[in-house]
């Protein structure tokens, strides 16, 4: 776990922020912030000493972001990345686990106590495990992050949809978490903690070469947005 340090603010230090020029920064999207660059491959936000592009991010990964169709969604500008398909393969597995749980569990309840509602309760939670086993592959698809001038935006879901933008001068805590399957499979989750609990965000299924690239990047930006470099 990476604590961001809190240097004294400096009012309107955001304010006199440069745009980035480094031809590998990820171009800002219509209506947002913007920053110059040559529209490039994603890699080092200005100050980070990384090379000028990062293939790290896209390492084994989705080749492409699944996007909604239809009146009403999301607009994707700019450069997305993806999570690795080995997050799919952890999540089965871990399914399947709760499934042999469940199971187990009601078969213990209705020999041991003779209460045949527990067949009816374990039905029903392997009934939603199993519907979330058939939406998986289409969810992690839809999870993407993009790196722009000013914040990170953050998007997933396709029937119910949800984007957030993260500001880097407001990340207080970058978080790497690898639980045992995730090992496994050599991927991590990379949470961003912020002063407000509500713009929280969590990237799972990242490569673990890619979370800890990231979580340096978000670091080196976010002291300079709060030093007012």
């Amino acid at each position: 776990m990476t604590t961001i340090p809190e240097p004294p603010r400096t009012p309107g230090a955001d304010a006199r922020m440069p745009s980035p020029a480094d031809p590998g920064a990820v171009p800002a999207t219509a209506g947002t912030s913007s920053g110059a660059t040559d529209g490039t491959s994603s890699g080092a936000l200005p100050g980070h000493s990384a090379p000028a592009s990062a293939p790290v991010l896209d390492e084994r990964t989705y080749p492409g972001l699944r996007a909604p169709r239809g009146e009403g969604a999301l607009a994707l500008d700019g450069e997305w990345h993806q999570i690795s398909p080995k997050y799919v393969v952890a999540e089965v597995i871990l399914r399947i686990l709760g499934l042999v749980i469940v199971g187990l569990a009601a078969a213990v309840v209705a020999n041991w106590s003779g209460q045949s509602w527990a067949w009816f309760a374990g039905g029903v939670i392997a009934l939603v495990l199993l519907f979330e086993l058939a939406i998986l592959p289409r969810q992690a698809r839809a999870i993407g992050y993009m790196l722009r001038a000013d914040d990170i935006v953050f998007r997933k879901g396709i029937l119910w949809q949800r984007m957030i933008a993260v500001p880097y001068g407001r990340m207080q805590l970058v978080d790497i978490t690898r639980g045992p399957v995730d090992r496994a499979f050599g991927i991590a989750k990379l949470k961003l903690v912020t002063a407000a609990a509500t713009t929280g965000v969590d990237i799972p299924g990242m490569t673990e070469e890619a979370a800890e690239a990231l979580r340096d990047t978000l670091i080196d930006v976010a002291e300079m947005r709060r030093t007012g470099l």
